[in-house]
């Protein structure tokens, strides 16, 4: 999806977000500097920040010095471009931080601090990779084993001529 160019309110407080150009990237990050502290990505925009190494002064600047309002989280979000429903998601597989997300446009809306505590997560998207492969084979193995279980258990009760049909067949 492209940079969206339309003033945005904030899907946390409803206050006005701030456009806050990137030189590095050439697009705009819409920050919510005079409300929460809420940072709102376009689709494919965060992956540009989620990293220690990755500039984000430009952001840090116009959030500094500010005092922010609260926000209950348990209130529902709406996209601030498309209107859909956004939904909680684990920024990573550790699920340490949750974020906002937007199925339809792809969206994503970090509260005040997030953003810090993503990017201390892993110094390099590398090493958010092999947690994430870690992960993946840690539970698929683990549901493997439990299937390899279970098939086991229904093999066990099978009758005596169902067991011997099987040798016969599959050796």
């Amino acid at each position: 999806m492209a940079d969206n160019r339309i003033d945005l309110k904030c899907p946390a407080c409803q206050h006005d977000m701030v456009k806050v150009f990137i030189p590095e990237t050439g697009f705009y990050v819409d920050v919510c500097a005079n409300g929460c502290g809420g940072i709102y990505f376009d689709n494919r925009e965060f992956k540009h920040f989620d990293e220690p190494h990755e500039n984000i002064d430009d952001i840090t600047k116009a959030l500094e010095n500010k005092n922010f309002i609260s926000v209950n989280e348990n209130l529902p979000r709406y996209c601030p471009v498309c209107g859909a429903k956004m939904v909680k998601n684990y920024s990573s597989m550790r699920k340490e931080v949750q974020v906002d997300e937007c199925y339809s446009c792809g969206g994503k809306f970090l509260d005040y601090g997030e953003l810090e505590k993503i990017r201390a997560e892993f110094n390099t998207e590398a090493e958010r990779t092999a947690d994430t492969m870690a992960y993946l084979y840690n539970s698929v193995g683990f549901e493997l084993k439990q299937q390899q279980k279970e098939l086991e258990a229904l093999h066990s009760k099978r009758s005596p001529l169902r067991k011997l049909f099987d040798k016969l067949i599959f050796g």
